[in-house]
């Protein structure tokens, strides 16, 4: 994964706690524990900056849980290896958009002919609509 163009494997920092998924699934619901949770502890990150951790901690808060983990849960499907696999395709995608800066919005100001243009299309809805008036006899 790329963050601020360097490129961080966080392979040894994720940890991944399996259980029994709900649903559908036949048997297989009750013997195999295929709902994959993936943790992934912020503040004792040695791969990211104190400022990419700040980042997170404020666009990612409500995954993140009291402990200070961030928590991605996956059980789409019967099998666990591929939970696993969405499990840490949704944590790649959430860090990517974290760290997105938003552009910077750039004033601008009406030109004169739309103004123009607003000012009249006022007056001519306020004429109709005096039109609409009470007719005196």
């Amino acid at each position: 994964m790329i963050i601020n163009q360097r490129i961080v494997d966080f392979e040894a920092e994720l940890t991944f706690n399996t259980s029994r998924s709900s649903g559908a699934g036949g048997q297989n619901v009750n013997k195999v524990s295929t709902k994959v949770e993936l943790r992934f502890h912020i503040q004792n990150s040695a791969l990211l900056s104190e400022d990419e951790k700040i980042i997170l901690l404020g666009k990612l808060a409500n995954k993140i849980n009291a402990d200070g983990f961030l928590q991605v849960i996956c059980q789409e499907t019967r099998s666990q290896l591929k939970n696993k696999e969405i499990a840490r395709q949704k944590f790649e995608t959430l860090l990517e958009k974290a760290f997105i800066k938003p552009k910077t919005r750039k004033k601008t100001k009406p030109t004169a002919s739309m103004i123009e243009k607003r000012l009249k299309t006022k007056q001519k809805d306020s004429e109709k609509k005096v039109m609409r008036g009470k007719v005196d006899f």
